[in-house]
């Protein structure tokens, strides 16, 4: 899982003024290795200006297409937005990981459920993804989108979620709110905040009626429909959350903890199949950035405990993770961790990176 591999870029299509779609050629010989469930990510890395950058973006196809395709929306500041923006083209190879992520829920032709989705900006991608893929596989089930954007011209997949609306009339329902765009109904204008959700599910939705919800947006975004669901009733284990990459905090306050025991820690590391040992101190850096000093080739993008591309378990020993926005209580309780937000606490500690359960 933690190989990357040279795909051919197939096609670049400019989806927005900021966003571009991109497709992958997937040779024969790898397509089970990048076959994908709804919801989940590819890292892709490249070399840019000297600089070895990974990224994580969420593939906006459905299970059904069979065609691996992300949105690259060019983020201010971001390295790795702008230069794919800029310069992808189809014939292009790029480095890519193999299909990760958690951000979905099973599915079964017999279901009969109602969903619900919150999506803001390019928290589009993978909701695509998830509502094309659930509408084909569950006939019987159906799907309300609450998508936010600033203006009509900036919205993220327009044509393809009307297409999809014409497809599934009954089944699927959009509801757009613009922030710099004025709509007939009042409830639209605006963002997506705590009490606009609440007036959603006082006046417009029925929660009783909902199975369950995906967000993926901004933190405050997040944290302001989850609250609110919640608030009206709905069980925190039936909503999923994906956060935004670009918004992670990039000014953490460091967290001081007293060493117990030994100053340093031994470390094992297995993955792949290859157990690897080195020896680390406790607080001076995360397991991650330890393991990658002494030269093991580790899986990561983000570094910011959003993506969970560096998600291991712990077998043996304890830590201390500072930061997670992407691993889901029942994980958490099973001993998984996020590498890139984890600290030794014992003397010696076993991650592995092959399990996955």
């Amino acid at each position: 899982m933690s190989k990357f591999y040279s795909l051919t870029v197939g096609n670049v299509k400019k989806e927005t003024r900021d966003t571009i779609v991109v497709s992958f050629d997937v040779p024969p010989e790898l397509k089970d290795t990048f076959h994908y469930q709804q919801g989940q990510h590819l890292t892709l890395r490249s070399d840019i200006n000297g600089e070895d950058l990974r990224r994580s973006y969420s593939i906006c196809s459905a299970v059904q297409d069979q065609q691996l395709r992300v949105a690259i929306k060019r983020t201010p500041g971001g390295a790795f937005s702008t230069w794919a923006n800029d310069t992808l083209q189809p014939g292009l190879a790029l480095q890519v990981m193999p299909p990760m992520g958690h951000f979905n829920m099973p599915l079964a032709a017999t279901n009969e459920k109602h969903y619900l989705a919150f999506a803001a900006g390019s928290g589009i991608t993978p909701m695509l993804s998830i509502i094309k893929t659930t509408l084909q596989t569950e006939p019987k089930s159906r799907f309300t989108l609450i998508y936010g954007n600033r203006a009509s011209s900036t919205v993220i997949f327009k044509e393809e979620l009307t297409d999809l609306k014409d497809v599934y009339m009954e089944r699927l329902n959009l509801v757009y709110v613009m922030s710099r765009e004025q709509q007939d109904i009042e409830l639209f204008n605006g963002r997506i905040t705590r009490e606009k959700c609440d007036q959603f599910f006082k006046h417009w939705i029925q929660l009783d009626d909902v199975d369950a919800a995906f967000i993926c947006g901004p933190e405050d975004m997040i944290h302001a429909v989850s609250d609110s669901l919640q608030a009206h009733g709905m069980n925190k284990s039936d909503i999923k959350v994906e956060l935004f990459a670009a918004s992670i905090p990039k000014n953490k306050a460091n967290v001081v903890r007293p060493v117990i025991g030994k100053q340093e820690c031994e470390v094992t590391v297995v993955i792949d199949g290859y157990h690897t040992v080195f020896t680390m101190e406790k607080e001076k850096e995360s397991l991650l950035d330890a393991a990658l000093k002494n030269g093991i080739d580790m899986r990561y993008s983000c570094k910011g405990g959003v993506c969970a591309t560096c998600r291991c378990k712990v077998v043996d020993g304890k830590v201390d993770m500072d930061v997670n926005y992407a691993l889901e209580d029942y994980e958490i309780a099973r001993g998984f961790v996020l590498s890139c937000q984890s600290f030794p606490v014992t003397d010696k500690v076993l991650v592995d990176f092959d399990q996955d359960n």
